[in-house]
């Protein structure tokens, strides 16, 4: 009887992650993104037709946008997908710098202001303060690097040499790397997103 109601409980536990996803905290997210810091990766930052839902640009290229994209996809998470779907809900909620009358399924999940849209509809929008203990590990911030550059990265949880704040895993020219540099420029957008 006890193994029976043990099997039970399996199967319906193992039907609830199916249906609902896996869900992760901030350390996971964190791990993930510094895993991709391990991945040869040239930046380029080209157009790309990908397919769609879970599409992604060829694994030895990409952008600063890639790197959460493949951080959340390693989660179980497609961020082309969700933001698709928000975005031809809510088309007129998100920036319309690039002039665009519609979505796009290969860039739009691709383009910072898109997702600081998406993340704050739906994550948690936090704080931007100079205060380096305010980002922690799985955090999402977003810069601006001057003009209408904008950029964005995972908080680690490896500290600078110092130990004074985390590192960032991202991609601003070098490929997807690890580096000190919370506050080189100006920060826009900090954000917690979780499932």
């Amino acid at each position: 009887m006890m193994k029976k109601v043990i099997v039970t409980i399996c199967t319906i536990l193992l039907t609830v992650v199916c249906v609902y996803g896996q869900s992760f905290d901030s350390r996971n997210i964190a791990d993930e993104a510094l895993k991709l810091t391990g991945s040869a990766v040239n930046y380029d930052p080209s157009y790309f037709s990908i397919p769609y839902p879970n599409g992604d640009v060829p694994k030895s290229k990409g952008v600063c946008t890639d790197v959460i994209i493949r951080t959340y996809r390693k989660l179980g998470v497609d961020l082309q997908k969700e933001v698709h779907e928000d975005m031809v809900k809510n088309f007129s909620l998100y920036p319309k710098i690039w002039g665009l009358k519609r979505t796009d399924t290969n860039i739009d999940h691709r383009r910072v202001p898109n997702l600081m849209t998406f993340f704050g509809r739906f994550g948690k929008e936090k704080p931007i303060r100079q205060k380096s203990d305010d980002y922690i590990p799985g955090d999402i911030v977003c810069w601006n690097l001057g003009g209408a550059i904008t950029h964005i990265g995972i908080v680690s949880a490896i500290k600078s040499n110092d130990g004074k704040r985390y590192q960032i895993a991202h991609n601003i020219g070098a490929g997807q790397v690890l580096q000190d540099c919370l506050f080189d420029y100006k920060i826009i957008g900090h954000y917690s997103y979780l499932k």
